[in-house]
């Protein structure tokens, strides 16, 4: 069964930034699937290219257990994005503003300054599944 952008984008946003659960995150992604990270710099904690599913997990449980510390998840009601379909069915895009709050809890009751990490989001998808996802985000969240 064929998934729709909108499921295909939040699956693929709860199992990463949410759950960080690499198994699902991978799942999303066809068999021989590639997620890019092109702006990440060389030697960074994720790959600038991941392809097969194989390699998207143990990439992504690699990076997860390494920043196991870090319990950060974005305010659902601080964080907004846009998703923008395409002439092409398999092509979407999407502009996230993934807020998160200065105490790093999520809940909005942060006493700081919050930080908005801004990033736009390629996907081509196949039969439901993510074949390519080009990731523009931060270098600084990759490390």
């Amino acid at each position: 069964m064929s998934r729709s952008p909108q499921e295909i984008f939040q699956s693929h946003v709860h199992a990463g930034i949410l759950t960080r659960d690499a198994d699902a995150l991978a799942e999303n992604f066809t068999e021989g699937g590639v997620l890019e990270a092109p702006l990440l710099p060389a030697g960074a904690a994720l790959p600038q290219r991941m392809e097969g599913r194989e390699e998207i997990r143990r990439a992504m449980a690699a990076y997860c257990e390494r920043n196991a510390r870090d319990t950060r998840a974005p305010n659902a009601q601080k964080s907004g994005y846009v998703l923008h379909t395409t002439a092409d069915p398999d092509v979407f895009t999407v502009e996230t503003d993934a807020v998160f709050d200065a105490a790093g809890d999520g809940d909005g009751t942060g006493t700081g300054t919050d930080e908005t990490i801004s990033l736009v989001q390629i996907f081509r998808v196949r039969d439901g599944k993510i074949a390519r996802l080009r990731d523009y985000f931060a270098p600084r969240w990759g490390n």
